[in-house]
């Protein structure tokens, strides 16, 4: 199990008081250990081909490709969350990507971290298999 019983944080509006950019660090945590534990159990080997692959998924680039599979699916919360996280100010990019493919990513990481701040799992679950063409 990705969450336990109880939120990391309990209320709603605590929650929509962190910024887009901190719900983006923990978003970006979130979806490497989900892409991390499918990989595992999807193409058990060793701990450099399995490196290699995640490398694969966690990128600007793969992420803002998810990011596209999955925004028609989003309720309108979400792509509210989504569009925060996208339209949040950047310091840097990546030299591997653009800047529309990092602030696509970086509403993706921003909208799995609500998702898993609000405990919203079965949701997480829904939108990585969806992000994974699954």
């Amino acid at each position: 199990m990705l969450i336990s019983k109880e939120k990391p944080v309990s209320a709603p509006e605590d929650i929509n008081r962190i910024s887009s950019l901190a719900l983006a660090h923990v978003g970006d945590a979130v979806y490497e250990l989900l892409v991390r534990s499918w990989l595992c159990k999807k193409e058990p080997g060793r701990v450099s081909d399995i490196h290699a692959r995640t490398v694969e998924y966690v990128n600007a680039s793969a992420q803002a490709d998810a990011a596209e599979r999955i925004i028609d699916a989003l309720s309108e919360q979400e792509r509210s969350v989504f569009k925060r996280g996208r339209n949040a100010k950047v310091n840097s990019v990546p030299h591997n990507s653009t800047i529309a493919e990092y602030h696509y990513s970086t509403g993706l990481e921003t909208l799995f971290g609500w998702l898993y701040l609000n405990g919203d799992e079965k949701r997480i679950e829904e939108l990585f298999h969806l992000c994974i063409g699954e």
